[in-house]
């Protein structure tokens, strides 16, 4: 099956970039919710996507429309650092959204990663998706959303150029070894993120410009990883700012 063209949305600027997101995210979580009973959303780090947890939380009318007690919640990478660190993904959403709602603990499914062997942690979280979502053998979860930011390297979760991740079609999750920070990232792999029903990639600024164009019109996936990134049977939404696009024309 082919994968569907993006969907691009250009938003003035970076406020309502987020209120754009947050709309489109209570939107889909609820359809899902009243669909299957249950949501499954896959969280990203970076300063967009803070911004659109930070609304999510303290907006009333947003709030109510999340199926809370229906959603579960999980990360798409994280830095091999305790929870509790100011590099954290998991410290980053639970401290502008998660701690704010309503949510039973058990729906919060963190990765491990202040474990000593980044793979042990890696291991581990593709284990607890496979429990999740009752998987057998050569099956990837269907994430109901999931929200990935891109950075100005082309990279999106923990998929940066030319690493060994970008290669894996079989492991749900790895531990991906990043020269440039001379560290392991956590990241969900490839084929788990194009099984998604809906991904949202959220980008924000004039600085990302050049590179967001060279991601949707070129084709250097190894280059640029966020291209690897299309869904076989589910919707790409492209939400940026009018500092992001700037560089995008009409035919793109």
């Amino acid at each position: 099956m082919l994968a569907p063209k993006p969907e691009i949305r250009i938003a003035a600027n970076a406020e309502e970039l987020s209120r754009a997101a947050a709309a489109e995210f209570a939107r889909r979580t609820k359809e899902a919710a009243q669909r299957k009973g249950l949501v499954t959303v896959v969280l990203s780090g970076g300063s967009t996507p803070k911004n659109l947890y930070s609304l999510l939380a303290s907006e009333q009318l947003l709030r109510a429309q999340l199926p809370l007690c229906q959603m579960h919640f999980f990360w798409g990478d994280e830095r091999h650092v305790p929870p509790d660190h100011p590099e954290s993904n998991y410290r980053m959403a639970n401290e502008a959204m998660l701690t704010s709602l309503p949510v039973p603990p058990a729906n919060i499914h963190r990765i491990k990663s202040e474990y000593q062997d980044a793979k042990q942690a890696a291991d581990e979280y593709e284990q607890q998706l496979r429990h999740f979502f009752q998987l057998q053998a050569g099956e990837f979860p269907r994430f109901d959303l999931v929200l990935l930011g891109m950075g100005p390297d082309g990279h999106t979760a923990s998929l940066f150029p030319g690493t060994a991740a970008l290669h894996e079609r079989e492991r749900l999750v790895v531990a991906n070894w990043v020269a440039k920070f001379n560290a392991y990232r956590i990241t969900m792999t490839v084929p788990v993120l194009n099984q998604a029903a809906c991904v949202i990639f959220l980008v924000s600024g004039e600085e990302k410009a050049e590179m967001l164009r060279a991601v949707l019109c070129g084709d250097r996936a190894e280059l640029y990883p966020s291209q690897l990134i299309r869904p076989v049977n589910g919707a790409l939404l492209w939400l940026v700012d009018r500092a992001a696009a700037r560089l995008l024309s009409e035919e793109d």
